[in-house]
C-alpha cells in the first residue's frame, strides 16, 4: 500500500486493508465531485470504512456522498470550508502555486518549511514519502479543490483526528476532533501507533 499509511497498525483478523490510487484529473477544471465520483468506482466492497489523509480526507468524504459507507475517518484534514485555514482564503491562486511548488523535488526545502516548520532537517525522509510527487497538473487541481471546496456543514458519523502542532490545517480552527497532542501534518507516519488504536477504538 501507499507509504503513508505503512506505519499503521491495524489487525489482519479485524481489517482487510484496500488502498485507492489517485486517478490523474481529466482536466484542471474537473469537480472534486466527478473526481469523488470516478474514485468511487474502485470501491468493490459494501459499506466499507473510508480513512484519508490530508487533501485525502477530503477526497473521502466526497466519495461517502456516493457510496454508503460505515464510517469516514479523516486524519489531519478538515471537515468543512470554515476549517480552512485563513490564508488559504486569503492567498490568491498564484500565492498560493508558490507555496505548493510544482516541482516539489526541486523546491522540497521551501514547501517543507512553509508547512512543517523547523524541524525539517530531522524529518526530510519522513515528509519526502508523504508527498509523493503526483506532477504539476494533478498538485494544482488539487489546491485549486482544497480553495473551492463548498462543504458548509460536516458530514454525521465523521471522524476527525488531528494534531495540535498541525501547520498546515492549524488545531484552533477544528471543531471537535480526537486530539492528538504534539501531532503534526504528518502524524500519520510519526503517531502511527496512538492513530491505529483510535481507529481501532472508533470501529468496535
Amino acid at each position: 500500500g501507499p507509504k503513508i499509511f505503512e506505519n499503521l497498525d491495524l489487525s489482519k483478523e479485524h481489517y482487510e486493508l484496500f488502498y485507492l490510487e489517485w486517478k490523474k484529473p481529466l482536466a484542471i477544471e474537473e469537480s472534486i465531485t466527478n473526481y469523488a465520483m470516478r474514485m468511487s468506482e474502485d470501491i468493490n466492497h459494501k459499506n466499507p470504512v473510508l480513512v484519508g489523509v490530508s487533501f485525502g480526507g477530503i477526497i473521502v468524504q466526497e466519495i461517502s456522498k456516493f457510496i454508503e459507507t460505515r464510517k469516514v475517518i479523516i486524519i489531519s484534514s478538515v471537515k468543512t470550508k470554515h476549517e480552512l485555514p485563513t490564508r488559504f482564503k486569503i492567498a490568491s491562486m498564484s500565492k498560493l502555486y508558490k507555496l505548493f511548488p510544482t516541482k516539489i523535488v526541486n523546491n522540497f526545502e521551501s514547501y517543507a518549511k512553509f508547512f512543517l516548520g523547523k524541524s525539517l532537517k530531522k524529518r526530510a525522509d519522513i515528509y519526502k514519502k508523504y508527498l509523493s510527487v503526483r506532477g504539476t497538473k494533478y498538485l494544482k487541481w488539487s489546491i485549486h479543490n482544497v480553495l473551492h471546496w463548498s462543504q458548509e456543514k460536516p458530514l454525521t458519523d465523521i471522524i476527525h483526528i488531528h494534531g495540535t502542532e498541525d501547520h498546515v490545517f492549524p488545531y484552533k480552527n477544528i471543531k471537535n476532533p480526537i486530539k492528538i497532542e504534539e501531532g503534526t501534518h504528518v502524524m500519520i507516519l510519526t503517531k502511527a501507533k496512538k492513530i491505529s488504536q483510535i481507529i481501532h477504538e472508533s470501529l468496535t
